[in-house]
């Protein structure tokens, strides 16, 4: 049996006439760069999808309150809206994530797909675009170049808001990791050599402190974006944009998304310039350097698990090796490892558009928007399995590490204020060379004795704030 025969409606722009697909919500201008630009064979990210149509929304109803558009028309055109909103339709939206001309397409997109549905709302046939025109309409009082600005930092906020979430429980699992371990002595490690004696708690707290910083700055990149140049139509100035409507319609946008949303203060810098999103994906670099470098550190940690460090074990999660038995991976780890290197090269990317913007537009918001998405989302995904699939399910090597501490001459250090430099550093080397431990050396030169020596050693001695002064001996027998 043959299939149906493709129909098709004829549709005009500047350049000419094209067929488009007769129940395409799209128009001709979509399938021109649909055409254009198959780059990524990605679709438009869906927040970037709804945040358009709560912007067209937000524009049809300020037009029809400032007497720009008649109701039956607003009416309609809010309809659609309110249906992209709620995720239908997004498959219309087939316009490549980097596109040529600085999101003209996306935004035709939208006024196309808005515009032939609220036309079918209205008792029309698709392409009838006398009863609701994409341009004349849905694009009333906008520009691409306001209007794209605009849905891309509202669509970042969200997948802000998302992120933020799941650093806060990851903040969470550290901090109580960080009470769990509190009392497991171990090795601490200044490049990569023994150093001085810490508690697993207290390397967790860090962990969880770094993490807390993070959240804060994510307050700060979402302060960055909810200034919006909506209203200033083609460079800033609102030619084309009705008083009343300039000043309205960012409140109205506030009021419908319910986030905090301000107009920006210079409209003309705030269409020329991208440094906000620059700012955005360094915070959001910045976090990802937080969680690799925390990643580095539970892969040495978990080394081993017999010839490593071995401190730490962390779940396993699946098989690590098609040839050596019974090997399990930091997998989890890595794979947070992998999403911050690609994030650093996505903010790479972001400057590089941030700064090649010429005189009163940027044309380069596609690329900052589909790296900046791909940052936040992934940065969010890669924080969820790192708590999920390994954070919780950590366990310490407690009676392990507390050998190491004993074998290592690092806690000579502690024993430093009470025998003086050289000779803490005499019995260290004869330590290292002999491979006996520091206390027995130190309790054979009858330097002190043992209650002295179990008093300095003490895990929360050698980890905190000590005794100091003139005398620390003097203070030590007091």
């Amino acid at each position: 049996m043959k299939g149906k025969t493709k129909k098709y409606r004829m549709e005009h722009d500047s350049i000419g006439e094209k067929k488009v697909p007769e129940e395409a919500y799209y128009g001709i201008q979509t399938l021109r760069a649909y055409e254009n630009f198959y780059i990524t064979g990605l679709k438009m990210h869906p927040e970037l999808i709804n945040s358009v149509a709560q912007i067209k929304k937000a524009a049809a109803i300020t037009n029809f309150e400032v007497g720009e558009l008649d109701k039956k028309i607003a009416d309609a055109i809010v309809r659609a809206c309110d249906e992209i909103i709620a995720g239908k339709l997004h498959d219309q939206f087939i316009v490549d994530p980097i596109q040529g001309g600085a999101g003209t397409s996306l935004n035709m997109n939208a006024n196309e797909v808005i515009a032939n549905r609220a036309i079918e709302l209205l008792g029309g046939q698709k392409g009838d675009y006398k009863l609701v025109n994409p341009n004349d309409h849905v694009n009333f009082g906008q520009s691409t170049n306001d209007v794209f600005p605009s849905c891309g930092k509202m669509a970042a906020l969200k997948l802000l808001d998302h992120a933020q979430d799941e650093l806060k429980r990851l903040e969470k699992a550290l901090t109580e990791k960080s009470v769990e371990f509190d009392s497991v002595i171990k090795m601490g490690r200044t490049q990569l050599q023994d150093a001085v004696p810490i508690r697993l708690g207290q390397e967790f707290h860090a962990y969880a402190s770094a993490i807390k910083r993070d959240i804060r700055r994510f307050e700060n990149a979402k302060d960055e974006i909810k200034s919006l140049n909506l209203g200033g139509t083609a460079i800033g100035t609102g030619l084309n944009a009705d008083v009343q409507y300039f000043k309205r319609v960012v409140k109205n946008m506030s009021t419908l998304t319910g986030q905090d949303l301000i107009q920006s203060y210079d409209m003309i810098d705030a269409t020329q310039n991208l440094d906000s999103y620059a700012s955005v994906s360094g915070i959001v670099k910045n976090c990802a350097i937080t969680l690799s470098k925390m990643s580095n550190d539970l892969r040495l940690m978990s080394s081993g698990p017999r010839t490593g460090f071995g401190e730490i074990n962390l779940p396993a999660k699946q098989n690590g090796s098609s040839i050596m038995p019974g090997k399990v991976n930091p997998v989890i780890p890595e794979v947070v490892n992998q999403v911050a290197f690609n994030i650093i090269g996505n903010d790479v990317t972001i400057a590089m558009a941030a700064e090649a913007g010429q005189l009163e537009l940027n044309a380069f918001e596609p690329i900052i928007f589909y790296n900046l998405f791909q940052s936040i989302e992934t940065l969010t995904f890669a924080v969820k399995t790192l708590i999920d699939n390994c954070i919780v399910g950590i366990t310490a090597n407690e009676e392990h590490c507390r050998k190491m501490v004993e074998n290592s001459i690092g806690i000579i250090t502690a024993i430093c204020p009470y025998v003086g430099y050289e000779t803490a550093a005499n019995i260290a080397k004869e330590a290292l060379r002999t491979g006996r431990l520091v206390r027995d050396l130190i309790l054979e030169r009858k330097l002190m004795d043992l209650d002295q020596l179990k008093t300095i050693l003490n895990p929360y001695t050698m980890t905190e704030p000590g005794i100091r002064g003139k005398d620390p001996m003097e203070k030590l027998r007091s």
